[in-house]
């Protein structure tokens, strides 16, 4: 027969088992805080929206606590994977379109929906809110920003195509230049007789405005891409 103390560890070991009240707190919340950073992300019609953002964050605060109960020597093991796992979710939502890339800003907030639902995890509540915070007042206000930015910069790429006539395209590069615009040189080749160059510009976006008026005012050109 089994005495007390061993009834004891084995109803000890059955009830861990069991989700406990606090870590029912902490599903809650980390509902609540990643939901706030995933509604954000569905106004904007990111990729990443607010089922994403939950269930990122709920995996990473279980994650977490399995962590901690299954390997209470070493509670990093499971924890610390969860970093390489989130980089190739992260990276899947990175791609290229023309000439910009996409997705980073959506990568970075899945990158730090998980590590704020690792937070709540391991029993880290301020820091979990307070960086939620900082998260949304990023999202909502560094747009205006960026909006004011580009109102004063822009970057553009240029490309002409014309007739070879003897003649590289040194002197669209001192248009580029006249109108005020910095610019960073791209690949020039020729093909079928005709003479092609791309060129990254920045400046004030009235400048690029009348650089453009210019290039579609020259007959000498066959294609403008702006």
């Amino acid at each position: 027969m089994l005495n007390w103390i061993e009834i004891n560890r084995i109803e000890l070991t059955e009830t861990s088992h069991l989700i406990t009240q606090s870590e029912i707190n902490k599903f809650l919340l980390t509902i609540l805080l990643c939901g706030l950073i995933g509604v954000e992300r569905e106004l904007r019609a990111k990729q990443a929206g607010l089922k994403t953002m939950i269930m990122i964050g709920l995996g990473a605060t279980l994650f977490t606590i399995l962590s901690i109960k299954v390997g209470p020597t070493s509670q990093d093991r499971i924890a610390s994977n969860i970093v390489t796992g989130i980089g190739f979710l992260g990276a899947g939502v990175i791609f290229r379109e023309e000439n910009r890339i996409k997705g980073l800003t959506t990568a970075c907030v899945i990158w730090i929906v998980a590590a704020i639902g690792m937070a709540i995890g391991g029993g880290y509540y301020v820091q979990a809110v307070g960086v939620t915070i900082v998260v949304l007042s990023a999202l909502i206000f560094f747009p205006y920003l960026e909006e004011l930015a580009e109102r004063m910069s822009a970057t553009r790429e240029y490309k002409i195509v014309k007739k070879y006539e003897k003649e590289g395209l040194d002197h669209y590069e001192e248009y580029i230049k006249t109108s005020g615009l910095k610019l960073h040189r791209g690949k020039q080749e020729m093909a079928n007789g005709n003479i092609s160059g791309t060129w990254i510009a920045v400046g004030h976006p009235k400048k690029h405005k009348k650089f453009v008026e210019q290039m579609l005012a020259d007959e000498k050109i066959l294609e403008f891409h702006f």
